[in-house]
């Protein structure tokens, strides 16, 4: 494996200790914040730097704002830069757009006046940006001469693919389509895996992403949520620059480990209880955990027959069901989209909740057996560090690529003729009842999905492939000059 070489304890030019000032600035949603909050505990609490955190206010979703607060009162240590931009409204420019790359868009258009005053203020050392922020960013920090990171919040199969597909695009030229893309060093992504958008030109995130992928040989480095062990092709494609010779340094870091010490508190703590309590009452491992995470939510009829299904297999199962792409617009009753009957049928045996849940929290019960996941890459690691069989139902943009990756690890199955969102054919009760329970009954698959958790617990402990990747961008970061 081709990796950074890991460094020796920070000092600065002149021989005594150093702490870098690291500014984190994350886009927005729960799957790109949870990860930077994630590295930001890990650089303060577990490599003694000085990190402060963008925050673009207000957030998106409800979800985010406790998020960051609890941030915030866990660890003081990490300061807050709040980021204010005038409302972008994008009705007639962007009708109908998804409103988390609404946000993208916002935020990329006000980055370049507003980015550089905070970057000031706060002395900064180093910048790390969210992906999706990488073209207007980096540009910022350039002209500053603050180095500038782009950190991955996704697989790093995903930035290979993201990496390459600029050039994909150039070689087959406008007007015909995208079809399967054959990354160098890693393997072909199908065209069905490639997400939703990109089969449009003309969409928002096409943009975004075309325009943040040819800006990836300008940052100072990438790191990525991800360990060596998991994704061997893609760590060393990336970090041999095989995907793409102009690269800068790939720090595989992941999996990001989940901070015990951000809890829910208050009312939204109250609404969380139930789960709790429902899950010690179980005996050990024979609950299906259901989620589709925070980005999406399944269409109507499609909750119906999961609904039938999770009824149909005989397991006792929690599934957190979103019922509007945005959690502040979500205000209907759980009865609304399920009935009362079902409701009344699995009492005891299932629960059902609209709640935020702590997700790693319910990973790590000893209940919990199986985990029905759209494959959003938090929701990826974090079974992998609970050591959780994952049953993947990928939904939308990067997670067939990391479905796949799921099934290559041992991590899990996926039935890939399921459709997902723009395909209008339904998957049937009877369909995902057989799969749940073939999947609990599969023992093989659990004692690989132990042997992947065994592999990234030994990626971030001191000395892992994880930890040392950290160790050199930290150093990095207090001497970008030096060739590392």
């Amino acid at each position: 494996m081709s990796s950074p070489a890991p460094s020796s304890p920070s000092r600065s030019s002149h021989g005594s200790r150093s702490s870098p000032r690291i500014v984190l600035f994350p886009s927005a949603g729960m799957g790109h914040l949870v990860p930077f909050t994630r590295l930001a505990v890990a650089l303060s609490a577990g490599h003694g730097c000085d990190i402060s955190l963008v925050t673009a206010l207000p957030t998106v979703s409800s979800a985010e704002s406790r998020h960051i607060a609890a941030l915030y009162a866990a660890f003081p240590a990490i300061r807050q830069l709040d980021l204010r931009f005038a409302p972008f409204d994008a009705s007639s420019e962007f009708p109908g757009a998804d409103p988390f790359y609404l946000r993208y868009e916002a935020l990329r258009r006000c980055a370049p006046s507003l980015l550089g005053p905070l970057l000031a203020g706060a002395g900064a050392s180093a910048l790390v940006v969210d992906m999706a922020l990488a073209s207007v960013a980096i540009p910022v920090a350039r002209e500053l001469h603050v180095p500038c990171f782009v950190f991955f919040t996704a697989s790093a199969t995903m930035l290979s693919f993201k990496a390459y597909f600029p050039t994909y695009l150039d070689d087959v030229g406008a007007g015909h389509g995208v079809g399967d893309v054959d990354v160098p060093g890693v393997y072909r992504i199908p065209s069905s895996s490639v997400p939703q958008a990109l089969h449009d030109p003309d969409n928002i995130f096409t943009r975004q992403f075309v325009a943040n992928g040819r800006a990836l040989a300008t940052a100072d480095g990438l790191l990525v949520n991800a360990f060596h062990a998991m994704e061997p092709e893609a760590v060393e494609a990336l970090q041999g620059r095989f995907v793409l010779s102009v690269l800068p340094p790939v720090f595989a870091v992941g999996p990001l480990m989940p901070v015990n010490d951000l809890r829910e508190t208050g009312e939204a703590a109250q609404k969380q209880g139930n789960y709790r309590a429902w899950l010690d009452e179980q005996p050990p491992r024979p609950v299906v955990y259901v989620s589709f995470g925070s980005r999406k939510a399944l269409p109507k009829d499609q909750i119906k027959e999961l609904a039938a299904g999770l009824e149909a297999c005989g397991h006792r199962f929690l599934w957190v069901v979103k019922g509007a792409v945005v959690d502040r617009d979500d205000a209907g009753e759980l009865s609304e989209l399920l009935g009362e009957a079902f409701l009344r049928r699995v009492q005891g045996r299932g629960l059902v909740t609209k709640s935020w849940v702590e997700q790693e929290e319910v990973l790590r019960h000893p209940a919990v057996a199986l985990f029905v996941s759209h494959c959003g890459w938090n929701s990826v690691t974090e079974a992998v560090s609970s050591g959780v069989p994952v049953l993947a139902w990928p939904r939308f943009a990067d997670q067939r690529v990391n479905a796949s990756v799921v099934v290559r690890c041992g991590l899990g199955v996926w039935a890939e003729q399921w459709s997902w969102e723009g395909e209008e054919a339904l998957v049937r009760a009877e369909e995902i009842a057989a799969l749940v329970m073939e999947a609990m009954g599969d023992d093989a698959m659990a004692v690989k999905t132990a042997n992947v958790r065994e592999a990234a617990s030994r990626a971030v402990v001191d000395g892992g492939t994880s930890y040392l990747c950290l160790a050199a961008f930290v150093h990095r970061c207090i001497a970008p000059r030096e060739v590392i």
